[in-house]
């Protein structure tokens, strides 16, 4: 620790840190631009000035950039310094010469760091009053909107997206005095992080698009803290609604786990809440066409109860709360997972591994400090986006530890520790069957199917630790790549191995425990990361279920005569043969959700739901961390949670157990008392009775305005705003105005700092933890004094099949996923359906790019356009998971190819 004087006090401060972030920790006032917490300092724009001195007897002083200062014990400085005040105005001044004076218009306004940091410096009045340098502005996509002119050229956004998030497509053009930040031409941009522009441009140049086609004002929208829905890793995120209308999402800071940053699907996937597929009203299928007020849609809902025998399907995007209650609604033995078979085994062995591992999970942010990182299966930039983000920052910390600490230089420095580092990477290793986004920055990639992936794998272990079972006939390259992969993990201080369920390789989650488990045995500390296919597949593990092939048992065979199905297209699940026979099977279908698909279409009861947006619920990410999101704005009262629907059917039919249960507070007291291995999720908020000085949160900004005329169509006078019974957030501007606690936080803002760099003032220190903890639980923690165990199930050696191709999924960020398929700015960069084949099969097989080719899996016809690929396995081949016009599949699967090609393959004994 340092003793520092700012203005004449004393403050005890960290070493090592820079000044500019040291003075915001202590909760002062300074102006910045180019530095941010996350990319470091390179004292681009001079506004964080502040007047050094060199003992207590020196009244002179000198100027230096806050950012660039390192702090040291002693120091004396000055905010308040009138020449540095001085000098700090100037800057703004020349900044703004060229800006347009278009606040009023520009979408930024009221949230708009410029704006902030303008005010904080004093500058009022602009001397310059001559033509101003204009520029063309650029499409970028449908994510983002571009207008060059209001750029101060600080850099942020090249730093952000060449330096940091890997993109290739952007960057800075100049000539003189005239800097251009943007592309070389029109076009989209590339990166799956491109969103993020949208929040580190400290002014409007990158504005949210899909936030223009619906504007409102920050301080216009009523926010809440969410979770997002669209992957396993559990982002935490902002949503803003205004006239019922969900207009956009944006980062919420958790230091465990995404940091200041978000993927595009999850800042722009949230369309679907507002798509015209939503189911606005419930409806009983002997009514139709008319839809059906909520007292009949329960009752007939009931009556099926009462006269049929009943089974529950559940859904991993569905909230743990939801889930449970059917559960109990059905009975522990009528309630099935509403996945694949293989996803649900998938799931279990996850869980079981995370569960019986000695090694820790570490959180997204802990990845990035990895030194060295083994990747089994998994293309993380289309499956876990961000934790992709996690390991570009993970390759560096070799580097930064090898070269950058012996050379004196702060890590904060980020201009001189990239221009030390250059290009050196530290270990990454990736193995998977096609090429992945990551492949630039790997160590070394190995490309083939998941059965050599896992013989890899079980190789590593076992080369790290002998007593792991070991892989026979492997060849010479492989086996010399596996030591170097073992040598690398051994050399490393903080290893990593990330897989997980997307291959769907049991063999490969089951190489990559035995790893990490070696790893232990040999008493070094290391991380293992398992990703699941949704965004609640592990909270539905740790509840327990039946497959989903049972439940179709259970009505064939006559145990079971009545489905109720939660927040789930089975189609998505099973074939569409066996799900048609399914619901053509049942006396009676219940289906809850919020979006029209074909399973609604099948629908004798339809219950219409709430979306994320509209609920209250809990979701368990991958590493086992329970997270709350909250319910953003009322609903009529045609529309609410899944888990209130199923509580007053519970009640109709007379089950007991759950007719007490009258809120949230009540299911998550059940859940804890019969599942004690969920203790916990009931303190990841504050319970609905908890009040500050008496006073609720408020979910809008205390410059809320036009609450009146928003209802002037239903009463000209005020009404009674909605009460929220389960939160204590309130719909309104009023409640308490200080800090919440940090899992209850519904936007960032502090006085003076309207833009979302106001979350330093709620950091316990800058880039650091929240005040009160980051929000979130982690249920699973590595025991200690379990003994560490391998498997030895170590798979054979792929062999290619007369006649067939081994069908693999592949994923895309884009289109795999089911919710923001229905986000039309997502929709716009989903690729076409195709089939993926190794170029020399397509060679032997007469096939050219683009050309259609027939084959079959378990009875379902495909006939797909080819993609030819110089990665993937000979005797493979990789099918889109999930996108439009892609019937569903149950892969990896053998697919049947049509006879009239007459194709052999070439044998192959290994890889």
């Amino acid at each position: 620790m340092a003793t520092i004087y700012i203005d004449n006090t004393p403050f005890e401060v960290p070493t090592g840190k820079n000044l500019l972030e040291t003075c915001l920790t202590l909760g002062q006032d300074l102006p910045y631009f180019c530095w941010h917490p996350a990319m470091g300092s390179i004292g681009a724009c001079r506004q964080c000035a502040v007047k050094v001195y060199k003992d207590e007897n020196d009244t002179k002083g000198k100027l230096f950039m806050s950012c660039m200062e390192q702090v040291r014990d002693g120091m004396r400085i000055s905010i308040a310094d009138p020449e540095a005040k001085e000098f700090r105005a100037h800057i703004i001044g020349w900044l703004m010469t060229n800006h347009p004076h278009d606040c009023a218009v520009c979408d930024e306004g009221g949230s708009c760091h410029l704006q902030d940091m303008t005010v904080m410096t004093g500058h009022n009045y602009r001397s310059y009053s001559f033509q101003k340098r204009t520029y063309k502005n650029q499409y970028l996509g449908p994510f983002l909107n571009h207008e060059m002119n209001r750029c101060i050229q600080c850099y942020r956004c090249v730093r952000y997206y060449k330096d940091y998030a890997g993109g290739k497509d952007l960057d800075v053009f100049a000539a003189h005095n005239n800097l251009y930040f943007g592309r070389v031409e029109d076009g989209v941009l590339e990166s799956e992080f491109s969103g993020n522009l949208a929040e580190v441009c400290p002014t409007g140049v990158f504005t949210d698009n899909t936030l223009k086609q619906h504007y409102t004002r920050k301080w216009d929208l009523t926010m809440a803290p969410s979770v997002c829905h669209h992957c396993s890793l559990g982002c935490n995120t902002t949503a803003g609604e205004r006239y019922g209308t969900l207009r956009n999402i944006t980062n919420r800071y958790n230091g465990e786990v995404n940091g200041y940053f978000l993927c595009d699907r999850g800042r722009f996937g949230y369309e679907h809440v507002n798509s015209i597929s939503r189911i606005r009203k419930s409806l009983v299928r002997s009514n139709l066409p008319e839809a059906t007020d909520k007292y009949t849609a329960l009752q007939a809902a009931a009556q099926a109860m009462r006269q049929g025998r009943v089974i529950g399907i559940g859904s991993a995007r569905a909230s743990l709360e939801s889930n449970y209650m059917l559960k109990t609604l059905v009975g522990e033995d009528n309630f099935h997972h509403g996945v694949s078979d293989a996803e649900h085994d998938l799931t279990e062995l996850s869980l079981k591994i995370l569960k019986e591992s000695s090694a820790r999970t570490p959180s997204m942010q802990e990845v990035e400090k990895a030194d060295a990182v083994f990747i089994l299966g998994e293309d993380l930039t289309n499956t876990a986006p961000m934790l992709a983000l996690a390991v570009r920052q993970a390759v560096r910390q070799e580097p930064i530890l090898e070269q950058v600490s012996k050379a004196n230089i702060p890590v904060w420095q980020d201009a001189a520790v990239r221009e030390l580092v250059q290009h050196d990477n530290g270990p990454l290793f990736i193995a998977t069957p096609t090429t992945t986004k990551l492949d630039e920055l790997a160590t070394q990639t190995y490309f083939a199917d998941p059965d050599s992936i896992a013989r890899l794998g079980f190789a590593v272990a076992n080369i790290i630790y002998p007593e792991s079972p070991g892989v026979r006939g492997l060849k010479n390259d492989d086996m010399h790549l596996a030591q170097q992969i073992a040598d690398a993990l051994m050399k490393a201080k903080n290893p990593v191995v990330i897989s997980g369920t997307s291959t769907g390789s049991e063999a490969i989650l089951k190489a990559a425990a035995n790893i990490t488990n070696a790893l232990v045995a040999k008493e070094k500390t290391a991380g293992i990361v398992l990703t699941s296919p949704t965004s609640n597949s592990m909270g539905l593990a740790m509840l327990g279920g039946h497959r989903l092939q049972s439940a179709f048992e259970a009505i064939e065979n006559g145990y079971a005569d009545t489905a109720i199905i939660l927040e789930n297209d089975l189609y998505r699940q099973a074939g569409e043969g066996a799900v048609t026979n399914f619901l053509k099977s049942c006396k009676k279908v219940i289906v809850l959700d919020y979006l029209h698909n074909q399973t609604t279409e099948h629908a004798d009861v339809l219950l219409a739901t709430g979306a994320f947006s509209e609920a209250d619920g809990t979701l368990i990410n991958n590493e086992g961390r329970a997270q709350r999101f909250y319910q953003i704005y009322p609903t009529t009262e045609d529309i609410q949670e899944s888990w209130r629907w199923l509580g007053e059917l519970g009640t109709i039919v007379a089950h007991d157990q759950i007719s007490w249960w009258h809120g949230y507070d009540d299911i998550l007291g059940a859940i804890v008392k019969e599942y004690p291995e969920m203790k916990g999720i009931e303190m990841v908020t504050p319970p609905s009775d908890f009040r500050i000085a008496g006073q609720k949160i408020p979910r809008a900004p205390h410059r809320f305005s036009g609450r009146t005329a928003m209802r002037a169509n239903i009463n000209v006078s005020e009404p009674k705003p909605a009460e929220d019974p389960d939160s204590p957030l309130s719909y309104t501007m009023e409640g308490y105005c200080g800090q919440p606690p940090s899992a209850m936080i519904p936007f960032f803002w502090a006085p003076g700092w309207n833009s979302n760099q106001s979350v330093n003032k709620y950091q316990e220190e800058v880039g650091g933890h929240l005040k009160g903890g980051d929000p979130g639980i982690r249920l699973i923690e590595p025991d200690p004094e379990h003994k560490v165990s391998f498997s030895v199930a170590v798979p054979e050696k792929f062999e290619p099949m007369d006649g067939h191709l081994f069908i693999l999924p592949l994923h895309h960020i884009f289109g795999s996923e089911e919710l923001s398929n229905q986000s039309p700015p997502i929709q716009e960069r989903i690729p076409e359906p195709y089939i993926a084949i190794n170029a020399d099969d397509a060679l032997r097989m007469k096939l050219d790019e683009g050309q259609l080719m027939p084959f079959a899996i378990d009875g379902q016809l495909y006939q797909l356009p080819v993609k030819l690929s110089t990665t993937i396995a000979s005797g493979t081949a990789g099918l889109p998971v999930g996108l439009p016009g892609v019937p569903f599949a149950e892969l990896p699967a053998w697919a049947i190819l049509n006879r009239e090609l007459q194709w052999k393959p070439q044998h192959q004994t290994t890889y």
